[in-house]
């Protein structure tokens, strides 16, 4: 399972000209997730997610997480996250979970994190084409693996 977290003053995701989630200083997760991915990937990355400091104290250091802030958080779904370029130059998902697999792992993250900062989590639509904007703060993007937790 893998996320890219962007530190962010606002984003919001629109489906079909529609804004269907928004928010103001906080955090835009993407989720990839892959088929042998479980609830030990999703309770490590959920746990670590929602303890990152990376957000600024009062001396302008990295210092408080999205719990300190009481930021919000969108989560959108992204397979391409585990696009493999290794041959070619057209990207292969081969490793991206199918939608029987994903779409409950997904839901999994997304009410574990809810749980992790104690807030309703705003999210994307899963297997929709999304219109996604965002102001990134700093910029700040860091990207986690649970299967190479470093």
């Amino acid at each position: 399972m893998r996320v890219v977290i962007q530190r962010v003053k606002k984003a919001s995701v629109e489906v079909e000209k529609k804004i269907v989630s928004e928010i103001n200083n906080g955090m835009l997760i993407l989720l990839g997730i892959e088929a042998e991915d479980t609830q030990e990937d999703i309770n490590w990355l959920t746990r670590k997610t929602a303890n990152l400091r990376i957000f600024s104290d009062e001396n302008d250091a990295m210092n408080l997480s999205v719990i300190d802030t009481k930021g919000d958080i969108i989560v959108v779904s992204q397979f391409t996250l585990h696009a493999s370029t290794k041959k070619g130059n057209r990207p292969s998902f081969i490793k991206a979970a199918r939608p029987d697999i994903a779409v409950p792992l997904y839901e999994s993250f997304v009410l574990q994190l809810e749980k992790e900062i104690g807030k309703k989590i705003q999210t994307g639509v899963f297997g929709a084409m999304m219109d996604i904007s965002l102001i990134n703060d700093g910029p700040v993007t860091i990207n986690i693996d649970s299967k190479n937790k470093e």
